[in-house]
């Protein structure tokens, strides 16, 4: 054990030794991103930092990846030609074990408006340290498939899509991805403008010959048709909803298709919910973005999604899928009257003192079907009044999805950010949850800036909280990230003096 001082930030809690790498140094180009990389089983597997050196050709930039391990050693790095109009790419591993590169920004400014194209992902091979551009194909009409090799330019893509609007009178639409057991799929339908149809899922071997096409919408409209949202898919089954409308009535089902044969092995009622909530569940949209609402076990698919009266939102629902005789139970949780007797000032739709609502901000499942629900009290800006949050309420529920605990974390009000939640790990296989959070103050005498660091574990379904005071110097920004379990990742950056660090301290958890 030894101490460790900080020249930017003091952290004043016993802390052991911890890795530092300086992202400036690891490459000579522009730094212009880094993010952590995770395998399918969601366990850290390492970080990828990127850097720009500008313009290599008429349609190309030159970037270089390095690659850390979960200790910050850089273990690969390459320099490579990705598209002009990508500004940055934000990795993560596939089920192949691959890195794939996906772009993040887009870059306008070194093409043409008429020029301007999505530019495509890069493909790294960690075992022989290779890059190569990611393969794409399309599905035709006709049936067969075409490799893209260059993506087309947007305005040329506006122009053919016009052109065969106006020949054909809707436009095919098809899209195509790799299967993990081997073989590709593709999905197609017709859009006509204001409704699709003729949707299809369509299943090939490994030379793209078909083995089987699951139809649905055949004839639809804009009065009625059919739509299907594929909750997970595995060796075995594709679990979907399938919503079908005629006119103003909803009915909803789980089908369940066969991964060899194509046919449904299932296809039964969803009900137990409102319409509303049944539709939107299978995802949870947020103003930014939208949070990872659902999880696969060995036996069964976990959904969490907003509750639903007409259009209010009320509360919580869960779907749980069955996975061996594919029956669905749903549950909801509503403010009132469920979690009045925890935050008595909370009313109907979840507003719960002085205009402030709990905005939800994370959800972790465990394997006995029970739901954490992370949520910060917000209140959106006003004509003339700033957003703030304040206090974190965590809601946890049973396997019943009855409440069993609300954690109310108190702190101050904080003004011009929308959160000031961090991010949160799964401990202990999945079992347990720690969460991150800050709690931001600035000293009234000295004006330094200081916040606190909120480590909160929830082991076994106990809470514990642990608290390390951070300073930063002027113009120095020290921003947490995600590490290897019992630890987290501090960032120190200054852009003006080009210092850009990172470091792994140990967490007394």
């Amino acid at each position: 054990m030894k101490k460790i001082y900080f020249l930017l930030f003091g952290l004043f809690q016993t802390l052991s030794y911890s890795q530092t790498q300086d992202l400036t140094a690891l490459a000579a180009g522009d730094h212009v991103g880094m993010n952590a990389l995770f395998d399918d089983k969601d366990n850290l597997y390492g970080y990828v930092s990127l850097y720009s050196y500008g313009k290599a050709g008429d349609k190309t930039k030159k970037f270089e990846y390095v690659i850390l391990d979960k200790n910050l050693n850089p273990v690969a790095n390459k320099e490579f030609e990705g598209d002009i109009t990508a500004g940055s790419y934000l990795g993560y591993v596939d089920f192949k074990g691959q890195i794939i590169l996906k772009p993040s920004m887009m870059d306008y400014s070194l093409v043409k408006s008429r020029e301007v194209f999505t530019p495509v992902s890069m493909v790294i091979d960690p075992k022989t340290n290779t890059i190569k551009r990611k393969v794409y194909y399309d599905y035709l009409e006709d049936g067969t498939f075409k490799e893209i090799n260059e993506p087309k330019n947007w305005k040329a893509q506006r122009k053919e899509n016009r052109e065969e609007k106006k020949e054909k009178g809707y436009n095919y639409v098809s899209a195509v991805g790799e299967v993990k057991e081997g073989g590709y799929f593709a999905i197609e339908y017709k859009d006509y403008g204001k409704y699709v149809n003729n949707n299809s899922i369509i299943k090939f071997d490994d030379n793209k010959k078909e083995l089987w096409r699951y139809k649905y919408n055949t004839d639809g409209n804009k009065k009625v048709f059919s739509t299907l949202s594929v909750l997970e898919r595995d060796e075995n089954y594709m679990y979907c909803i399938m919503k079908k409308e005629d006119d103003d009535k909803k009915s909803f089902s789980l089908v369940a298709i066969d991964m060899k044969t194509g046919k449904e092995a299932a296809n039964k009622p969803i009900t137990g919910l409102s319409d509303t909530t049944i539709d939107f569940i299978d995802s949870f949209s947020l103003g930014y973005g939208s949070l990872d609402n659902d999880k696969t076990f060995d036996d069964k698919i976990v959904l969490l999604g907003r509750n639903f009266s007409k259009y209010d939102f009320i509360g919580y629902a869960r779907m749980m899928v069955n996975k061996s005789d594919f029956t669905v139970d749903t549950k909801e949780i509503n403010f009132k009257p469920d979690f009045a007797s925890f935050l008595p000032k909370i009313n109907a739709n979840g507003m719960v003192e002085s205009g402030y609502m709990l905005q939800t901000k994370d959800m972790y499942f465990m394997n006995d079907g029970s739901v954490g629900i992370l949520t910060e009290k917000y209140k959106p800006a006003g004509q003339y009044n700033a957003p703030k949050t304040t206090d974190l309420v965590y809601i946890y529920t049973d396997k019943d999805f009855k409440i069993k605990n609300v954690k109310v974390f108190e702190k101050e009000k904080t003004k011009w950010v929308n959160s000031d939640y961090l991010f949160s790990q799964y401990l202990n296989g999945g079992k347990d949850v720690v969460f991150f959070y800050r709690d931001y103050q600035k000293d009234e005498v000295t004006r330094q800036k200081k916040w606190n660091l909120f480590i909160n574990t929830v082991i076994d379904g106990k809470f514990q909280q642990e608290i390390i005071p951070i300073s930063e110097k002027d113009n120095y920004a020290v921003t947490p990230y995600v590490g290897k379990e019992g630890y987290i990742l501090l960032r120190e950056y200054n852009e003006k003096e080009k210092f850009n660090k990172i470091r792994l301290e140990k967490l007394n958890y």
